[in-house]
Protein backbone atom coordinates (compact mmCIF):
# COMPACT_ATOMS: atom_id res chain seq x y z
CA UNK A 1 0.00 0.00 0.00
CA UNK A 2 3.03 2.53 1.00
CA UNK A 3 4.27 2.00 -2.32
CA UNK A 4 1.27 2.54 -4.26
CA UNK A 5 0.50 5.78 -2.21
CA UNK A 6 3.94 6.96 -3.27
CA UNK A 7 3.82 6.11 -6.94
CA UNK A 8 0.21 8.02 -6.88
CA UNK A 9 1.43 11.14 -5.45
CA UNK A 10 4.48 11.36 -7.36
CA UNK A 11 2.36 10.88 -10.12
CA UNK A 12 -0.20 13.69 -9.03
CA UNK A 13 2.74 16.12 -8.42
CA UNK A 14 3.98 15.38 -12.01
CA UNK A 15 0.83 16.38 -13.16
CA UNK A 16 0.13 19.78 -10.88
CA UNK A 17 3.41 20.67 -12.86
CA UNK A 18 1.98 20.61 -16.38
CA UNK A 19 1.86 24.39 -18.30
CA UNK A 20 -2.32 23.47 -19.03
CA UNK A 21 -4.16 22.72 -16.66
CA UNK A 22 -5.77 19.22 -16.55
CA UNK A 23 -8.94 18.32 -18.33
CA UNK A 24 -11.50 16.44 -16.01
CA UNK A 25 -11.09 13.34 -18.17
CA UNK A 26 -6.99 13.47 -16.34
CA UNK A 27 -8.69 14.24 -12.91
CA UNK A 28 -10.84 11.73 -12.81
CA UNK A 29 -8.62 8.84 -13.73
CA UNK A 30 -6.32 10.18 -11.03
CA UNK A 31 -9.14 10.43 -8.67
CA UNK A 32 -10.82 7.26 -9.64
CA UNK A 33 -7.21 5.59 -9.55
CA UNK A 34 -6.39 6.49 -5.84
CA UNK A 35 -10.42 5.84 -4.60
CA UNK A 36 -10.59 2.69 -6.13
CA UNK A 37 -7.00 1.49 -4.91
CA UNK A 38 -7.93 2.61 -1.28
CA UNK A 39 -11.28 0.78 -1.90
CA UNK A 40 -9.62 -2.38 -3.38
CA UNK A 41 -7.28 -2.74 -1.06
CA UNK A 42 -9.49 -2.37 2.07
CA UNK A 43 -11.63 -5.16 0.85
CA UNK A 44 -9.79 -7.62 -1.24
CA UNK A 45 -6.33 -6.63 0.07
CA UNK A 46 -3.11 -7.69 -0.93
CA UNK A 47 -1.33 -6.21 -4.06
CA UNK A 48 -3.93 -7.74 -6.53
CA UNK A 49 -6.70 -6.02 -4.96
CA UNK A 50 -5.00 -2.64 -4.75
CA UNK A 51 -3.90 -3.30 -8.63
CA UNK A 52 -7.46 -4.00 -9.26
CA UNK A 53 -9.45 -1.29 -8.06
CA UNK A 54 -7.06 1.00 -9.27
CA UNK A 55 -7.62 0.09 -12.23
CA UNK A 56 -11.14 -0.33 -12.20
CA UNK A 57 -11.41 3.25 -10.48
CA UNK A 58 -9.26 4.73 -13.43
CA UNK A 59 -11.38 3.57 -16.08
CA UNK A 60 -14.50 4.67 -14.46
CA UNK A 61 -13.28 7.94 -13.57
CA UNK A 62 -12.18 8.68 -16.92
CA UNK A 63 -15.24 8.17 -18.39
CA UNK A 64 -17.10 10.28 -16.28
CA UNK A 65 -14.12 13.47 -16.93
CA UNK A 66 -14.35 12.74 -20.47
CA UNK A 67 -18.19 13.11 -20.11
CA UNK A 68 -18.03 16.13 -18.27
CA UNK A 69 -15.24 18.08 -20.93
CA UNK A 70 -17.57 17.35 -23.94
CA UNK A 71 -20.69 19.22 -22.19
CA UNK A 72 -17.95 21.87 -22.35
Amino acid sequence: MNKLLIALTAALVTLAGCSTPPTNAQIGTATGAVIGGAAGSALGGGTLGTVGGAAAGAVIGNEIGKRQDQRR
